[in-house]
């Protein structure tokens, strides 16, 4: 029996033995299960109110694709390990890792957990429920004694009283219009009313009866709350309260009437009738608006307020908060067309001051642009960031307007901002090193000069614990996924890992770094891109050459940093393990190089973008020799738009091309995205017409592959049948479409994934290598 359960053993370590050397399986079916191999990143990263526990969503490595992110805790000392937290245990520590207001004496937290409120005891480490209702209840904050905790409930204002436990409503906000008092009758219908009058004693009584019913309802209603009534259909989308609860800043949205939703048929489905999805509004349809309003408390006293003009109502309006003495309340105010965003302050009387005016002949934009907010004693001072030099940097200002003072200055980016508990440092994530890292940084409120706490190379996305002390660091590589790691806050400070995200398999793996190289554009400009080549995989070059495009167009996918696109990093060394040279750049419109950068493609999208893929063809046949007829172009989303102005409009420089999920025609596509580069299409029709696609299809004459999910809520399937019935009607030839019926956008299923890439692959293999490779 002994020698049968030893032999047992043996096959098993043997089996694990062999598991362990076997070697990765570099095939497009096995890279494209994605997070199945490279891992879910830790995301939603929150601390415990007292800073001894980190809380994030994330998945154990090698989980199934089908696999649903998890609540995890792990301890805030090196060498811990992440467990898993219940539904029990989210139910009943939640509140302690939610993020909230902190109390102007620093011991407490407010915070809503599920639609409750409670207080955090830092210094106890305790938490205690101030309520437990049906209705939720959210936004708490401090009063400016700490004694009082405002917060939101039904889009209205209560405050508790944290000693006696008394609760009061402070506003009665209601859906308009406002009731009124019906007019009197003219003309017949008046002398019929007359007549009842005077001849019947019965109808005198009622009128006498209702006449005292409406002055007791008046007396009752100037002892209540005051309401105040908004427009029909109008909502509060967002409240601040002043710390001495005597002001208030409302926004609000009016949705859109005619609007008309874009509805995509689902094909496969449990009824097995086709059903359909409500989407989304086209560009240019009617839009929300927005407006915003001072509330003076308790008399409820209305002031629209109108920083653009005399008309209330602009794009939107973001609010700040308040300062410490409630004196001055900070918003920020976004004109219809998003090409002003100003930066006021509204004193108790409605008195508006613009702290800054940022304008921008394009879009407002950039990293961070929404941030800002109030720090410092008495009166207190404003931070916000701005691109007013051309990059996104932090500046400072009184509350006056007086005293700008600009704190971070260079050709790179300040990434976010969060001001620490005590208000003496700013924690900035910058790309100061260069645009292809980002670090932690932190430099004293009162001003000076910045230290840097993160040092390795990479991408750090960080969160600085409630007592100062420790970070909480997302850190990846660019060929190592993000993971958690802690680290002390002080410069240079050792990290250590708290997760290991990627699969054994997949770290299993010799993953290439890129080579970042710089590829000289027609105007003089040096175009950033990541270069795969065959020698980096051991493998002979074919004599082809593939570009990739990344998606979303403001998006940085070229850094020492991993990817917004693992699956295309991956099979990008697939196609150099082939014998290609893979280029993927950082082209005019990305994220990460400043505001010039991000505006080259303003009424053009397809114009500098596009050539600066020109370029990098012309780039690899002056560097490898490739014959431009041998290059492939590929991508998905923004990516695959450009493949199709590339095909269509610069056939020279291009072989074949997949176009994936790809804008054929922006007329077609989202308000928010596309009017700020765009401008509205029944406005700027030449900026539409030249930025289409569609426009030009009589251009194909290379080999091209459409993919597109039929399920797409984002870019819509509509969008690429179109342009399959404009290439019929030219009589096109050399083109495909595939087309998978139950995917998104972003695809969800592996055996989607591989289906598009083996046809991707499939597609550069027949019409661009000078030899054939092995499969």
């Amino acid at each position: 029996m002994k020698k049968i359960v030893s032999l047992a053993l043996l096959c098993i370590a043997t089996h694990v033995d062999a598991q362990q050397t076997k070697p990765f399986d570099f095939s497009i079916k096995n890279i494209m299960r994605g997070p199945e191999l490279y891992g879910r990143q830790p995301s939603n990263v929150r601390w415990s109110a007292d800073s001894k526990w980190i809380y994030f969503t994330w998945l154990e490595p090698g989980t199934d694709w089908r696999g649903a992110p998890k609540q995890f805790r792990v301890r805030a000392v090196p060498g811990s390990r992440p467990e898993r937290v219940s539904i029990q245990q989210v139910d009943s520590t939640g509140a302690r890792f939610a993020r909230g207001d902190r109390s102007h004496n620093g011991r407490y937290t407010a915070v809503d957990f599920d639609g409750d409120l409670y207080i955090n005891d830092l210094t106890t480490g305790t938490t205690r429920r101030l309520t437990q209702t049906v209705e939720a209840e959210r936004n708490p904050a401090f009063s400016a004694d700490d004694r009082q905790v405002f917060f939101i409930r039904n889009n209205n204002v209560f405050s508790i009283d944290l000693s006696s436990g008394m609760l009061r409503q402070l506003t009665d906000i209601r859906q308009g219009p406002a009731p009124t008092d019906s007019a009197k009758a003219q003309g017949q219908r008046g002398r019929l009313e007359q007549q009842q009058r005077d001849l019947f004693e019965s109808v005198r009584d009622r009128i006498r009866a209702d006449s005292i019913a409406r002055a007791e309802r008046l007396l009752r209603d100037s002892l209540a709350l005051k309401p105040v009534y908004l427009q029909s259909s109008e909502q509060v989308s967002d409240f601040s309260i002043s710390p001495n609860g005597t002001s208030l800043l409302i926004a609000t949205r009016t949705p859109a009437t005619g609007q008309r939703i874009n509805d995509i048929p689902q094909y496969v489905t449990r009824s097995g009738y086709t059903e359909e999805l409500r989407s989304r509004t086209k560009v240019g349809d009617s839009q929300q608006r927005g407006r915003a309003a001072l509330i003076t408390l308790p008399s409820a006293t209305v002031t629209w307020l109108k920083p653009f003009s005399a008309d209330t109502t602009t794009g939107s309006y973001q609010l700040l908060g308040w300062n410490k003495t409630g004196s001055r309340g900070l918003f920020y105010a976004y004109s219809d067309d998003n090409k002003t965003r100003l930066l006021d302050v509204v004193d108790p009387a409605a008195k508006l001051t613009t702290l800054e005016s940022a304008r921008d002949t394009a879009w407002v934009g950039g990293p961070c642009s929404d941030c800002g907010g109030w720090y410092g004693a008495g009166s207190g001072r404003v931070w916000y960031v701005s691109e007013a030099d051309g990059f996104s940097h932090l500046y400072t200002i009184g509350a006056e307007g007086t005293g700008r003072q600009q704190l971070t200055k260079g050709r790179w980016e300040v990434r976010d901002v969060a001001l620490s508990p005590d208000t003496r440092w700013f924690y900035l994530q910058t790309s100061e090193v260069s645009p292809f890292e980002q670090h932690l940084y932190r430099m004293p409120t009162t001003g000076g000069s910045m230290e840097k706490i993160t040092t390795r190379s990479g991408r750090h996305n960080t969160v600085v614990s409630p007592d100062g002390q420790l970070v909480a660091d997302v850190y990846s590589y660019v060929n190592r996924p993000p993971d958690l790691f802690l680290l002390r806050d002080r410069p240079g400070a050792e990290m250590s890992q708290l997760t290991v995200s990627p699969s054994a398999e997949w770290l299993s793996f010799p993953w290439i770094v890129p080579e970042i190289v710089m590829v000289p554009a027609s105007d003089g400009v040096q175009v950033p891109a990541h270069i795969y080549r065959p020698s980096d995989m051991k493998a002979e070059a074919n004599g082809a050459a593939v570009i990739f495009v990344h998606g979303a167009g403001y998006l940085h996918n070229v850094g020492n940093f991993w990817s917004e696109y693992p699956r295309e990093y991956m099979f990008n060394q697939f196609l150099a393990s082939k014998g290609y040279t893979v280029l993927d750049l950082d082209y005019r419109g990305s994220d990460g190089y400043g505001r010039d950068w991000r505006t080259a493609i303003y009424r053009h999208m397809g114009g500098r973008d596009l050539q600066d893929q020109v370029d990098a063809s012309k780039y690899l046949a002056q560097t490898i020799h490739v014959d431009p007829k041998r290059i492939g172009i590929y991508g998905g989303s923004y990516g695959g738009f450009i493949t199709l102005m590339a095909l269509f409009t610069e056939s020279p420089h291009f072989g074949a091309g997949a176009a994936l999920r790809s804008v054929t025609d922006w007329a077609h596509y989202n308000q928010g995205y596309t009017s700020d580069i765009l401008n509205l299409p029944q406005n700027d029709t030449l900026a539409y017409r030249q930025s289409s696609p569609i426009y030009f299809a009589e251009g194909l004459q290379d080999p091209l592959l459409m993919a597109h999910g039929m399920s797409d809520t984002n870019v819509h399937f509509q969008d690429i049948v179109r342009l399959t019935e404009r290439l019929i009607e030219l009589g096109k030839t050399r083109w495909e479409l595939a087309a998978y019926p139950v995917e998104d956008h972003a695809f969800v299923r592996p055996s989607s994934w591989a289906d598009e890439y083996r046809r991707i692959f499939e597609l550069f293999e027949r019409y661009l290598p000078s030899r054939t490779t092995t499969k």
